[in-house]
């Protein structure tokens, strides 16, 4: 790949994830401050999972099929801006929802394209794309950081960076390389659902990949929802043990704090193509399964007064529980689908993850953190050790299911050749 290429794609990667770092860990916190119970803001994150699951369907298809890929990002984030606009200034819940809803449609499909962007131009993609995706993850240390030292984390601001970061992206979408549908000929129904990609069902070791994919997304789901205000709540309770009577300041970091997961993901990310080559796919998949039991016990037992190491420990984990399950599993999809339908190959594992995953998860996960509320408003006080422990429960299930009925059947050749399935 070029150098050219390479900047190209990178700033690409970055500017897509400063518009989805910006808000996405902190919605939570923002909406709680406008009034949002626990299952309210719960249905809002599952917004972003239906949108996850309608758009390979239809954006995928239409990349793969009519309009090239980089154009169909510019449209989408451009539209995603205005919508972002409208919804930085809706306080009430409904609005909120079906607004909100709106912007996901446009938002969700970027995920795929961005992917399928960066694999089309790729010779070797398990070597080449993880030097590319780490640009997003270092965009969303940087968002994190600006929100979390500005203390803007409650506040509107955090939809206002998105936006205009989305209309830098929609502008430069149109710049970068040309991306065309790979698949011609008369267009049936089936295809326009998407049906090329299911061909994937048929190896065993994918569909059992992409049952472990949805169902540990129910957890990753726990995790942007109510990480941030878990840990906001326990440093909440230690400042007031340590400092009686004092006000919580208003700019403590929690943000900074959880950009350490994004910082250890940049680590991980680096390293994926090595540990690739040294244990294979189903291993690293293994290490990230492992990985989310361990940050979620970490989370539920830790405490800013006396064990704050475990939430150190917890949220680093995120590099090899995000970059050793999600960052590898793109790159496995990519493998099994070949040239011919990678961005509906791509789109599909967004389904099972960002898509009905983290729908199913959402939904729990709010009424998991109000089945373990008690009061509302300021006097409302949460036990986050029982929280915590659903999460940590279902990726128990997950790593056996995993461990039973998954088989590496991609290392047939040193160079990890496309495995053709049809």
């Amino acid at each position: 790949m070029k150098m050219n290429t390479r900047l190209q794609l990178s700033v690409m990667m970055f500017l897509q994830f400063v518009v989805w770092g910006s808000w996405y860990g902190q919605l939570s916190k923002y909406l709680v401050a406008i009034g949002f119970d626990g299952g309210q803001v719960g249905n809002v994150y599952s917004v972003f999972s239906i949108a996850m699951v309608i758009s390979p369907f239809i954006v995928g298809m239409l990349a793969d099929r009519f309009f090239a890929a980089q154009k169909v990002l510019g449209v989408l984030n451009l539209v995603g801006a205005l919508l972002l606009y409208l919804i930085s200034n809706m306080t009430s819940y409904l609005p909120f929802y079906w607004t909100f809803l709106l912007y996901c449609l446009t938002f969700a499909p970027t995920i795929a394209l961005t992917s399928s962007i960066s694999m089309r131009q790729m010779t070797a993609p398990e070597k080449e794309f993880p030097f590319i995706r780490v640009m997003g993850t270092l965009a969303w240390i940087a968002v994190t950081n600006l929100i979390g030292y500005m203390g803007w984390g409650d506040k509107n601001t955090i939809l206002y960076i998105s936006m205009i970061t989305s209309v830098a992206m929609g502008l430069y979408a149109f710049t970068l390389p040309n991306t065309p549908p790979t698949i011609k000929g008369p267009v049936s129904f089936g295809q326009v659902i998407g049906k090329d990609a299911f061909v994937l069902f048929k190896d065993r070791s994918f569909l059992i990949f992409f049952i472990s994919s949805l169902l540990i997304c129910i957890p990753l789901s726990f995790y942007y929802a109510w990480a941030n205000p878990s840990l906001t709540d326990s440093y909440k309770a230690a400042f007031s043990a340590a400092h009686p009577g004092e006000a919580f300041p208003k700019t403590f970091f929690v943000e900074n704090k959880m950009s350490l997961g994004q910082a250890s993901e940049v680590i991980f990310m680096l390293l994926l193509p090595f540990c690739y080559r040294k244990y294979g796919i189903k291993m690293m998949l293994v290490f990230g399964l492992v990985a989310w039991i361990i940050r979620f016990a970490c989370f539920g037992y830790g405490s800013a007064a006396s064990s704050e190491w475990m939430f150190y420990l917890a949220i680093i984990l995120h590099g090899v529980c995000f970059d050793f399950f999600f960052v590898s599993g793109m790159i496995y999809t990519d493998l099994k689908a070949g040239d011919r339908i990678k961005s509906q190959a791509q789109g599909l594992i967004s389904l099972a993850t960002y898509g009905l995953g983290m729908y199913i998860g959402s939904v729990i996960s709010g009424y998991v953190q109000k089945r373990y509320t008690v009061g509302e408003g300021a006097t409302a006080v949460t036990n986050w050790t029982g929280v915590w422990m659903v999460p940590a429960g279902i990726a128990v299930v997950v790593l056996i299911f995993f461990l039973l009925f998954f088989k590496d059947n991609t290392r047939q050749t040193a160079k990890a050749e496309p495995v053709a399935l049809v």
